[in-house]
């Protein structure tokens, strides 16, 4: 077989040429004496028969579900009462007259189109990834990120590589992985490359970064892990913190609007629907979300609950899947958020909720040198430990804010999962790292 590989995904321009396709078997019938296999290889799938008498025969006996294989054939178009309206290929058939088997597979422990738990479906991963549906996620997830990227770089956004080994944990807070490695020093894996993206605003104004962050939760839920992918950016120059919402709510529209052109086919094979998304998303203060929700305004934050029936409102409402949620108390936010003068005791922040969850935290941060030292220490942490960071203020930078975005639970929520582990490719969480750690520690309820 020397002639040169066609995609699968390309056959329809082949009608009535002979063609090599390289892949794996799919699916394999018998039907009376002839043999259909359904071949994929990364651009989709296309069906094949092995007619009585082909000197494809023999090999193709042997040709069984996940062998890899490379095939040659004629592209036939099907006989109009065999067209298959609206799948891939549904009008094409491959007439396969030879067969190489490049490699053989064991019969795979489930069926690839069987209905499996998460944990059978993390157990064998390596596996399970070649279904069509956690395909269709990974595709999603895929095109979010390049749609974020896309979009960014045409704002004049620069991307950089945050480190994942820090000094100090950017927040203050107690969910760390300590590193013990280096001499008379700890040092901890990265919660937030929060820090960074502020110090290279004073370099470039408009950064993102993207990539593995690692929060020390004790959780088991299913909102939770401990490796995580982020999606951040920073912008200087701002007026405030609107300036920012303004900034993601274009990204998320133009993301949206890719995975509508790029990844119809994935939605459809999940059964999920792209969301509601209005040139405006609506927005509301804390207060004034607690008001209509009937809850205390004394409460520094929202509820799992909360957050699912704002996201109820918002759609009904306001014809709106996301909704903005702003004016978080000072005391609920870090140290560089900014307080708003206009409304004393509550910040320049906000989260943006979508589907029921919140997937992004954000917010104008302090620029001058004085008051942030100042905040820090008003959260009982030590200035001296935050010198190297302080030093981009010292020397001037811009008003500025950003925010953090969750890849999984991002791709979760478009895709209507019930878990994030669902729209993690290898999760790792307090229970599992490839494979379980043990079995013995009980989920947690959702809303913990």
């Amino acid at each position: 077989m020397e002639q040169q590989r066609t995609l699968i995904g390309e056959l329809g321009k082949h009608t009535g040429e002979t063609v090599s396709v390289s892949g794996w078997v799919d699916v394999r019938r018998d039907q009376g004496k002839m043999i259909f296999f359904d071949f994929r290889d990364r651009s989709g799938l296309v069906q094949g028969v092995v007619l009585p008498g082909s000197p494809a025969m023999e090999t193709a006996k042997d040709a069984r579900n996940e062998y890899v294989v490379r095939v040659e054939g004629t592209v036939n178009k099907r006989p109009e009462k065999n067209v298959q309206e609206g799948k891939m290929n549904g009008d094409i058939e491959l007439e396969i007259t030879a067969i190489e088997i490049l490699a053989r597979a064991e019969g795979l422990p489930f069926s690839t189109d069987a209905e499996i738990n998460l944990d059978t479906m993390l157990d064998y991963r390596p596996l399970t990834i070649r279904r069509e549906r956690e395909r269709a996620v990974f595709k999603v997830q895929a095109e979010i990120i390049a749609g974020f990227r896309e979009y960014l770089d045409a704002q004049g956004f620069t991307e950089f590589q945050a480190p994942k080994l820090v000094g100090d944990d950017a927040e203050g807070g107690a969910g760390v992985f300590k590193v013990e490695y280096f001499k008379d020093r700890s040092a901890y894996l990265a919660t937030s490359p929060q820090l960074y993206k502020q110090m290279m605003v004073g370099a470039f104004e408009r950064v993102y970064a993207a990539g593995p962050q690692f929060r020390a939760e004790k959780h088991a839920t299913t909102r939770h892990l401990n490796e995580i992918s982020m999606l951040d950016f920073e912008m200087g120059f701002i007026e405030d913190h609107s300036d920012v919402m303004r900034m993601i709510q274009s990204t998320l529209q133009h993301i949206t609007r890719r995975l509508a052109e790029r990844a119809g086919d994935a939605f459809q094979t999940t059964g999920s629907s792209l969301p509601l998304v209005p040139d405006s998303f609506p927005v509301l203060k804390l207060r004034e979300a607690q008001k209509i929700l009937g809850v205390s305004t004394d409460e520094p934050d929202l509820e799992p609950e909360h957050e699912r029936a704002l996201c109820e409102w918002a759609a009904k409402e306001k014809g709106s899947d996301f909704i903005f949620v702003t004016h978080y108390p000072v005391s609920k936010r870090p140290f560089y958020t900014m307080e708003d003068e206009a409304d004393p005791g509550f910040t320049k922040s906000f989260d943006l909720l979508f589907r029921g969850v919140e997937i992004i935290s954000g917010s104008q941060r302090v620029h001058d040198y004085d008051m942030l030292v100042e905040k820090i220490r008003s959260k009982g942490l030590d200035p001296e430990k935050f010198s190297f960071y302080l030093m981009a203020f010292k020397y001037g930078l811009p008003p500025h804010g950003g925010i953090g975005m969750g890849l999984e639970r991002l791709t979760q929520k478009y895709l209507g999962l019930d878990n994030v582990k669902e729209a993690t490719l290898f999760p790792r969480d307090m229970n599992r790292i490839d494979v379980l750690l043990s079995s013995s520690i009980p989920d947690e309820s959702d809303g913990a």
